[in-house]
Formats: structure tokens, sequence, C-alpha cells
């Protein structure tokens, strides 16, 4: 049985926007928890069953004719089932309860009335009934199936939360994993602690130690060569890798062109600090010529990933015995390629190290974080004793600058963005509001416009500047910095840059937008 699925949350995914942040909470709970497709996985055939599930909502209708469904056989198994939104109403559709189209629906902020005594609500305010919860719904519940009891009620929504009489099922039509619910934290840790009975083992200790033997059996005396991008996934991935398996490790960074400034001679020294030998690559040219002409996003994730892997096997071809490619590949990056979780999803964005592999490789792959939100992955790190330094530094994609300049990638362009990018950091830093923002970095833009330096115009690029705060990532909220030392980062990179014109800050928060441009 693998260690991390002794006890764990099957959360069924009807192509929900809020999924991810179900898993996100159970695991701050201290469970590990799956997303799994409704429409490819079979509960039945898990060779470890969960010990409970949770069925997330869906943009789809209940009611309509080839609207998903679950197997019935969910429902017999014996363990707690949670349906929530969607998942609620497919339950009750299914087991002989009746769902219709709402007149109004219910979206945002609602007042509902709970049943402070029941079991999922235990814990919370003995003497208080009423709370702020999030509604996103345009169906609801009219008719309750055989033996089902109504457990949570709004004004405009009698049947809100519901609860079988001998059965360990349960309904919210509300949605207890985003933060505007009042303590639907609470909630969950009340259904997957007191009803499932789980333990919170889900701790970076315990996580470390089982990763570490998993990798030990699975990779036996073979070598594995690691991908060092420069950020912190990879990091931590040859970190664990190095405490797992030791000399068998071979490290490899790519200097593709595309990294941040200094960034390959600041990740080999803190490697060479833990004792680990990396291997410098240098194929800015190759990287460039492949992606020469090429100005869609898709396209340019596709080669560098493609190259990515040409480059490795090379080198992998020069040694012994390596049998792997590792990389640090986490939950956001398949979760947002739409790989393994929901078929019926868009594709928001590929990851060069998902969906950019060519269907033949020479090495098999091993992702020991494959399963980590970044979060734990910072949290896994830390238990290897990494550096603050490494370990707090901001995302940084996989394809690196390739998907930070926008359109055409030049060395030149790449060149402008690496020192803007550079100053930006630098500005925050001095003004005390890089360690307040989750994420910050500069886009080349390819629009040119005038400028005027002294007495002469300036015709140039423009380049933008992004900066979030984010508690998962899966959401962002434009960062608030002071107007005056977005000023000073632009008056430095307009000053020290003659190939930009002028500098704008990206206000857009995540949805709509994506934190990276591309």
């Amino acid at each position: 049985m693998d260690p991390l699925r002794q006890q764990w949350i099957c959360i069924i995914d009807f192509g929900s926007q809020y999924t991810q942040l179900i898993a996100r909470r159970i695991r701050e709970i201290g469970v590990y928890c799956e997303i799994h497709s409704a429409v490819a996985y079979d509960i039945n055939e898990s060779d470890c069953p969960p010990s409970a599930v949770i069925l997330s909502g869906g943009p789809q209708s209940a009611g309509q004719q080839h609207s998903l469904s679950i197997t019935a056989s969910i429902f017999d198994l014996g363990v707690p089932v949670l349906g929530i939104c969607y998942g609620m109403q497919r339950m009750v559709q299914q087991l002989g309860g009746v769902v219709q189209a709402a007149p109004l629906g219910e979206f945002g902020h609602v007042r509902m009335h709970l049943q402070n005594d029941h079991p999922l609500f235990a814990h919370i305010d003995a003497h208080k009934t009423e709370y702020t919860v999030w509604m996103s719904h345009g169906d609801h519940v009219i008719t309750l199936p055989p033996g089902f009891t109504t457990i949570a009620a709004s004004d405009d929504t009698p049947i809100a939360g519901i609860a079988h009489e001998h059965k360990p099922l349960y309904g919210l039509q509300f949605h207890p994993e985003v933060t505007h619910t009042e303590h639907g934290s609470d909630i969950l840790r009340n259904f997957v602690l007191h009803i499932a009975g789980c333990h919170p083992h889900w701790q970076a200790a315990g996580i470390v130690e089982d990763m570490i033997k998993t990798l030990r059996t699975r990779l036996g005396e073979d070598r594995v060569l690691l991908a060092l991008s420069g950020g912190v996934d990879s990091a931590v991935a040859g970190q664990l890798l190095h405490r797992a398996i030791g000399k068998q490790l071979h490290c490899v960074l790519v200097d593709n062109g595309l990294l941040r400034l200094h960034e390959a001679d600041q990740v080999i020294a803190v490697f060479d600090g833990l004792g680990v030998v990396v291997q410098r690559v240098n194929a800015q040219e190759e990287f460039m010529t492949a992606l020469h002409g090429v100005t869609d996003p898709e396209q340019k994730r596709t080669i560098i990933g493609h190259t990515f892997i040409e480059v490795f096997e090379r080198t992998a071809q020069q040694l012994s015995n390596v049998r792997w490619l590792a990389q640090g590949t986490i939950y956001s990056d398949v979760i947002e390629s739409a790989t393994g979780v929901h078929n019926a999803a868009h594709t928001i964005k590929s990851h060069h190290n998902v969906g950019g592999l060519p269907e033949r490789m020479s090495l098999k792959l091993v992702e020991p974080l494959r399963n980590l939100f970044k979060d734990e992955v910072r949290n896994i790190g830390r238990e290897l004793g990494m550096p603050d330094e490494l370990l707090d530094r901001h995302p940084f994609p996989g394809p690196g600058l390739g998907v930070r300049i926008l359109g055409q990638v030049t060395a030149q362009t790449a060149d402008i963005l690496r020192q803007a990018d550079d100053i930006f950091m630098r500005v925050l830093h001095e003004a005390g509001w890089l360690a307040q923002v989750s994420q910050a970095f500069a886009v080349f833009l390819p629009v040119n416009s005038v400028g005027v330096t002294g007495d002469h115009r300036r015709y140039a690029p423009v380049i933008a500047l992004r900066a979030v705060v984010s508690e998962d990532f899966m959401t962002a909220s434009a960062a608030p910095v002071p107007h005056d030392v977005l000023s000073a980062a632009a008056r430095q990179i307009v000053n020290s840059l003659p190939g930009v014109s002028r500098v704008v800050y990206d206000i857009t928060d995540k949805p709509p937008a994506t934190i990276e441009w591309e």
C-alpha cells in the first residue's frame, strides 16, 4: 500500500473552478487527498479505498439529460460522502430526489441557517445558528430522496444542507472550501476528522520520510538525471532525490538563455553548498534557433519542453546507467494542463513539463512532487534543511522568460527583460515590498511606443510589471504596490535600458486573468 494513501480523501471532480480549493483545504487539515475525474475514474478499481469521498461542484445542471453522473456504488461503500453544490444535486438526483432550475439562483454571499447540533456543524459556535456562506448555483433541490433530512437552509433555498438518517451521506448547496464561507474550513474539518475518522498525518516530516522510502524502492541502483530550472520546485526535487539516492543523482542545469539575471550561477552555488554537484549545459543558441519566428505561447511551451528533453537525453548518453529523468512538476502544473484530472476541462495553459514531453523518450520519468501544492513544496524544502533564500524565491515558470516575452523570443529581448526584471525586484526589495507580494516579475511586450530622452525621440518596446498576492496561486489579486515604488522602478528601467520606451503596471486579478501573461 502507498504510505501516502493509508488514509486519504477522494475528490471527484465535476469541473468546478473550486475543486482545487477543496483539495487545499483538506491538506491544510493534515489529511492527504487526490482529485479524480468524474469522467474517467472508477472508485471500485482503486487498490486503496478512500476514507471518504467529496463530490465537487460543476458547471452543468443535474437535471440535464447528459449531465455527468457518478457510479451509484459510491453511495454503498460505507464511507462518508459529501456532495458540494452540483455534487449534492447529483447525489439527490441519483438517489431518487428532484432537482430543478431555480427561479433566480443564488450567487455570492448568503445568510445560512444551520442546525448547529449536527456533527457536520459541530465545534463551531453552539450559540450561533446563522452564518454567511458563498453560493453559486442555478439549480436547487425541491424534493429530498428517501431517508434524507434538511440540516441547512437560506431564505431562497429551503434545502441547502442535507444528511441521510442512517448512512454517512451529506450534501451542501454552498461552498465551504472558499474563504467567503464563514467557518467553511471548520465544516470540512468536521467531515474529514470527526465523521470520516481521519488523523492529521499529512505533515512535512512524515511526507519526506515516506517519499524517500518510495524513491529508493522505485529507483533502485539506477542513476537519475534531474532537470534544474532555477525555480523552487526543481530545487526541492533535487534535494529530496539527493537525500534518497545520493551520488546516483546527476543534476543538470540548462542555461537556455531564458533564466533570470545571474540565476544559473546562484543555483549552482546553492547546490554546491548542499553537497550536490550540478553540471551546467550551455544551450542558449539551440533554444533561440528552435524558437525563431514562433509567437504562439502554447507552441513556445511545447518547443521549449521538447528542446529540454533533447538536451537532457544527449547529456544522459554521456553518462552510464542513467535510466530516469526527474522533474519538479507540482500539482498545480498538472491541474492547469488539465492532465488526468478532468478530461472535459479547458486547458488554461500547458506546462512544458506536463504537456510538452515528446511521445518518444528514452528516459523514464520520475516526478516526486507531482502531488504537492507550492506551499507544501516549500515546507518539504524546509524539512530538508534548504535555505530560505532559495525556498522563498518567487515562482518562475518552467519555460522561463520564454513565456514572459510576448511574441517572438530573441537573445536581445531576453536580455532586455532579464535586466528589467532584476531592476523591478531590487526596487521592491529596497522598498520593503518584495516580501509582501507572492509573485512579481516583468513582461516584455512586442509593442513599440514613442518616448523622449533629452531632445531625442525613442521608439521602443514596452515593459509591463506584474505583482500579485495569493494564498494558493489558484486565485490571486493584483498587489497594491504604492505609486512611488512603481514610479521608481519605471524610471530606473527606462533610464537604464535604451531598448524600452515606457513601463505599465498590470492590475488584473486571477481570474479573469492568469498570473503569467502566457
